[in-house]
């Protein structure tokens, strides 16, 4: 069993960097088919998701126009707050775009809720998600992202720009709290 020690805690293989890749394609391809031909904006959630949207945004043949948030639910805890914080904000406006929000993980939802409500407000076109990682069971919403690369239970993860404390966003693969 492969595994690996981040500050305190031990964690263990996962879902591997070839699995990974695998699911980011066929995600691309979903998108690819859903907006051909349309203006689309891909926001990556920052810090988690800067892996998994660099993968996912070369694999996209929709020549996406790319920005950036950064909202903050974790701290340096292991839960989700339930309480959004903006620390990065869009640098050119939505109105009348698509835009796909990029995610590495949903757990309880109140970001994407947060986002989607305002990117909604200033004028999207339509607001969609996908997220490498999805948690069902944790989700407090009833419209969950419309593009999912795993659902996993409520373990903790980490790797794959996910972290613990800050640390361990660099491993290509995820893995889970022993």
């Amino acid at each position: 069993m492969e595994t690996v020690q981040i500050k305190d805690k031990t964690f263990k293989l996962y879902i591997s960097k070839e699995q990974i890749q695998e699911r980011i394609a066929e995600l691309a391809n979903e998108l690819n088919r859903t907006y051909e031909g349309k203006e689309v904006i891909v926001l990556p959630v920052l810090n988690g998701a800067f892996m998994f949207a660099s993968d996912f945004v070369r694999k996209l043949r929709v020549e996406p126009e790319i920005q950036f948030v950064k909202v903050s639910t974790y701290g340096d805890g292991l839960t989700s707050s339930e309480h959004a914080n903006v620390l990065l904000g869009l640098n050119k406006g939505v109105a009348g775009k698509e835009v796909v929000i990029v995610e590495d993980i949903v757990d309880t939802g109140y970001t994407l809720q947060f986002l989607r409500q305002y990117l909604s407000s200033i004028g999207a076109t339509s607001v969609k998600m996908v997220t490498l990682l999805f948690k069902p069971d944790n989700y407090q919403f009833d419209n969950p992202p419309e593009y999912k690369g795993f659902s996993i239970p409520s373990d903790f993860v980490v790797g794959y720009g996910l972290d613990y404390a800050q640390k361990g966003r660099e491993l290509e693969s995820i893995y889970t709290l022993i």
